[in-house]
């Protein structure tokens, strides 16, 4: 298996930077797709890691967390939907997960939801903690102030890259 290669790295703001992981996906995606994605016939070829750098711990639960939450997460819906069309355009399979619900945004759920916090674990070997019934990816530079949230395709590494670099 290749290594995640962090493709991007940008500050989008005071205090809010992004990266952006494409890796391949790991065996329990590949083992569980059908669960994961009942309307795709071939598994993922490629994960994309979409980690921003909340303004915020993310640990303690308060409405100022929740509203960070959303727009951290309208954020990655933004820049998925984009990356995704442009992918299924050039006639590629490709959905990202909803991080409030774990299910695939634009094809049907199925039985299994996707943890993200389990992808970065088992893809970027980042630490993970449990915190009331949740679990918290430690970051290396940015400890607990992290949302990370994962986009499946069966596009090639090099047209992602592309099209994230465009």
């Amino acid at each position: 298996m290749r290594s995640p290669i962090n493709l991007k790295t940008w500050q989008k703001q005071a205090g809010k930077e992004v990266q952006v992981y494409i890796c391949v996906p790991h065996q329990f995606i590949i083992a569980h797709h059908q669960q994961l994605l009942p309307d795709w016939d071939l598994s993922p070829a490629n994960l994309i890691l979409f980690l921003q750098r909340s303004s915020i711990s993310l640990q303690e639960s308060s409405p100022e967390v929740a509203q960070e939450k959303d727009i951290l997460r309208q954020e990655f819906i933004r820049f998925g939907c984009n990356l995704i069309f442009a992918l299924q355009d050039r006639g590629y399979k490709s959905d990202l997960f909803d991080p409030r619900t774990g299910y695939p945004l634009l094809t049907r759920p199925g039985a299994l939801k996707l943890d993200d916090n389990a992808v970065v674990k088992a893809l970027l070997n980042y630490p993970v903690i449990s915190y009331k019934n949740c679990s918290l990816i430690v970051h290396p530079l940015w400890g607990n102030c992290i949302y990370p949230s994962t986009i499946v395709s069966s596009a090639p590494h090099s047209l992602i890259e592309s099209i994230i670099n465009a």
